[in-house]
């Protein structure tokens, strides 16, 4: 068993080191809690992140949840969970803040723009890495190709292609397709534990439990605050956090819409800047919430001073966004464990893993375009729907530090802090002379 101290430091250090959305976080992950700590299997870890995939809300930050409650309970989903959360809340608060007082700051900006293309190339190095185990037949990545040309090429939403890979998984199954139960996936030796059987009253204790922090805040708001910005914001993102399958930009979309156009709580451009804290800090990116909640607050304090109003509006948007994810772990994972040793499920899930490497390869591929590429195009023809990179706009520095960066992690086995460090401080020394 992993101290549940040693457990804590290396799971802020994910938490710290979490840049590049969901691929990146999930490559962090991977990195430093299977491959250098082999604390949990490639198996375990690709079981858990399947199950993530599936719920609403920041499948990275619940996956960091599902791997600390195996480790150490309830005790540790929370560890593990809350410190994936803290970093980014703290970053995107002090930028908030930053940002109505002071305006924009370069030297963040350019510290960013280093970093920015050396997640891309941990993003690479960990798909590779995944890819190598979950993809074991040429069955599972056909599978794969597949997910991604739907959701890359033809805008497929993310649960059709999850819904799909695990029919196929499920009917492979009942056919005796040996090719999909990769022996990688199956046969590793796992060092955790299986979790105690958990009886049908203590999740419901749970869930109850979980409903009321999420809910509680909520309605004391509501008593005390009725008709204030804050109450809106409760209930705008406690609905919002329920909806969010495929990930953050699933949801981004409508979020912008109504927040702007309804609500008024901050300008189309603003919405952008959000967004960019959002990418370039650590934490998920559906943190981009808080810097929502903190404008809307902000603009409309009521009796209170802005600022002091946008530091509630901060914490009540992350509240409300984040203890969902909790409740979907603590009550949801044991019966996933339960179900792990069933044939037909671990074929289904051999299908979803398999889906999931596309699914990450599209996030890689829309990463290093944002990222390289100063504009893209449109095209709209034959079914396809993609944004195609202009290539003369590419960024030259940026391509370099991300080619330096793999080349860093992939031949020179260089551990990821000082990969972005150098990256980071290249960038930053270049964009300041610039």
């Amino acid at each position: 068993m992993v101290p549940f101290k040693e457990a804590a430091r290396v799971w802020a250090k994910v938490a710290a080191l979490s840049f590049g959305g969901p691929a990146g976080q999930i490559a962090v992950m991977q990195r430093l809690i299977v491959d250098e700590r082999r604390w949990i299997s490639h198996r375990r870890f690709l079981h858990a992140l399947n199950y993530c995939m599936l719920l609403p809300g920041p499948e990275a930050q619940q996956l960091a949840t599902y791997v600390g409650w195996l480790m150490h309970g309830w005790r540790g989903g929370l560890v593990a969970g809350g410190l994936f959360i803290l970093p980014g809340f703290l970053s995107i608060l002090a930028i908030s803040l930053v940002y109505v007082v002071w305006g924009h700051v370069p030297l963040v900006e350019a510290l960013f723009y280093g970093i920015k293309p050396a997640v891309l190339a941990i993003v690479v190095h960990a798909l590779v890495r995944i890819g190598r185990r979950a993809l074991a037949s040429p069955l599972l990545l056909s599978v794969a190709g597949l997910a991604f040309l739907a959701i890359f090429g033809f805008d497929v939403p993310f649960p059709a292609i999850i819904v799909a890979a695990a029919l196929i998984g499920g009917l492979g199954a009942r056919l005796g397709v040996a090719s999909l139960r990769s022996t990688e996936l199956t046969e590793d030796e796992d060092p955790s534990p299986d979790p105690p059987a958990v009886p049908l009253r203590r999740t419901a204790a749970v869930t109850i439990l979980w409903l009321a922090i999420w809910w509680l805040p909520v309605l004391a708001l509501a008593l005390v605050a009725g008709g204030s910005v804050f109450v809106a914001e409760a209930i705008f993102f406690s609905k919002t956090a329920v909806v969010t399958f495929g990930g953050a930009y699933a949801v981004l979309a409508y979020i912008a819409q109504v927040a702007v156009e309804d609500f008024g709580w901050l300008a189309p451009g603003e919405m952008l800047d959000g967004l960019g804290m959002a990418e370039t800090t650590p934490g998920p990116l559906i943190q981009v919430v808080q810097f929502v909640g903190f404008m809307g607050a902000y603009r409309n304090p009521g009796g209170l001073d802005p600022l002091l109003a946008g530091v509630m509006g901060s914490v009540v948007t992350t509240w409300v966004t984040f203890a969902p994810c909790f409740l979907w772990i603590f009550a949801g994972a044991p019966y996933v464990e339960r179900l792990r040793g069933r044939r037909a499920l671990n074929s289904a899930l051999a299908a979803i893993t398999a889906a999931v490497v596309g699914v990450i390869l599209n996030l890689a591929v829309w990463f290093a375009v944002q990222t390289l590429f100063g504009r893209t195009v449109g095209i709209d023809r034959w079914g396809l729907k993609i944004d195609a990179p202009v290539w003369s706009t590419i960024d030259p520095l940026a391509a370099a530090i991300a080619v330096g960066a793999a080349l860093a992690l992939f031949r020179l086995r260089w551990g990821i802090p000082s990969t972005l460090a150098v990256a980071a401080g290249i960038g930053a020394v270049a964009r300041l002379l610039a």
